[in-house]
């Protein structure tokens, strides 16, 4: 009897020692589209060490992980002719992307075998994609043709097509999945799409050259990142109008609030000749900055872990990730990456 006791706690122990470790080893990443080296790089979010770099189409501009974890999004202009060939993303602030000639395309990433598993194709010169907090769908601006292409992630190709603004650029989903704000790059204006009807329900000014667009995790506030302007609006979503503008560095382009809706954290990436090497931390409840902090040359996007531990912000001119820690305001670790790093998206 006290031997088949003894077996028992011992298999116990054993599932026990499995499941954990199956847990450890499903680890938290980072992926960053290198828009100039035709890449996405997976690093790990725990030690920030590279673990792949994932051959994609030409120019990857944005990157998002889906809400699973298990699929990742990357924005690209299809095939890529030449590795290596591409330039990055200079010049934001006048929104003077080249157009291209053929219609871009989405491909999906397997997140457990970093294998291309799905290929896209949507409108012109893609931008920012996001997916729906149920995973559903995912959103993804057409620079150059004023649209949001709406793909089923399950159908894996584009059900609607949806005309905004000008050069969309940006795009968030609200908290509740309700809406999606885009930020009308050249035509300096929010939209705001209803994801049941697919429409554009409402279009309002923003400023000049809003880049991104980012909702608090409450649903409080929009905060959009204005590139002409080196400034912040704050947005009421209920009024569906600027508030107030916060001054930040110079060329600010992605900005993330972190999980407790009470800090943003605005990329300022500057010029190639007078690149911005900081990120503005701004307290959302007195909308002043409490933090400029340095990171590195042309800081372009910025993402932020689950835990608000970490933001992780690619260095456009620097071809790499600066980790900083939000807590400390202070950037803990530096990785090199692929050439011209853009979007960035963690593990949720």
């Amino acid at each position: 009897m006290i031997a088949s006791k003894n077996k028992w706690l011992f298999t116990t122990i054993q599932v026990g020692l499995l499941a954990w470790s199956g847990v450890a080893w499903a680890t938290d990443k980072v992926y960053v589209a290198n828009e100039g080296a035709d890449t996405v790089s997976v690093l790990d979010a725990a030690s920030f060490k590279a673990l792949a770099s994932v051959r994609v189409g030409k120019m990857p501009h944005n990157v998002q992980v889906s809400p699973d974890g298990k699929l990742v999004w990357v924005t690209n202009n299809g095939e890529a002719v030449q590795a290596g060939n591409a330039s990055s993303h200079r010049d934001t602030a006048k929104g003077d992307h080249d157009a291209m000639a053929k219609p871009g395309a989405v491909w999906v990433i397997d997140a457990a075998t970093n294998a291309v598993i799905a290929k896209v194709p949507v409108g012109m010169h893609p931008a920012h994609v996001v997916v729906s907090p149920d995973g559903g769908f995912a959103y993804v601006t057409n620079g150059g043709d004023d649209t949001v292409s709406v793909i089923d992630t399950s159908l894996q190709r584009v059900v609607v097509t949806i005309p905004v603004g000008k050069f969309p650029h940006g795009i968030r989903i609200s908290p509740d999945g309700k809406q999606a704000y885009v930020a009308n790059l050249k035509g300096g204006s929010v939209s705001v799409i209803d994801t049941a009807s697919r429409k554009e329900v409402a279009q309002f000014p923003a400023g000049k050259g809003p880049a991104q667009v980012g909702f608090t995790p409450d649903g409080r506030l929009v905060l959009v990142s204005l590139s002409q302007e080196n400034a912040v609006a704050v947005i009421d979503p209920t009024m569906r109008k600027v508030i107030r503008k916060v001054a930040v560095g110079t060329i600010p382009i992605q900005l993330y609030v972190t999980p407790d809706s009470r800090t943003l954290l605005v990329a300022n990436q500057g010029t190639p000749r007078k690149p911005g090497k900081t990120v503005s931390m701004i307290d959302l409840e007195s909308f002043k900055i409490t933090k400029t902090v340095a990171t590195g040359a042309g800081a372009h996007g910025v993402a932020v872990d689950r835990d608000g531990r970490y933001a992780f912000v690619t260095n456009s001119y620097a071809n790499s990730v600066s980790v900083l820690d939000i807590r400390e305001s202070k950037v803990v670790a530096t990785v090199g990456v692929g050439k011209g790093p853009n979007g960035i998206s963690v593990t949720p």
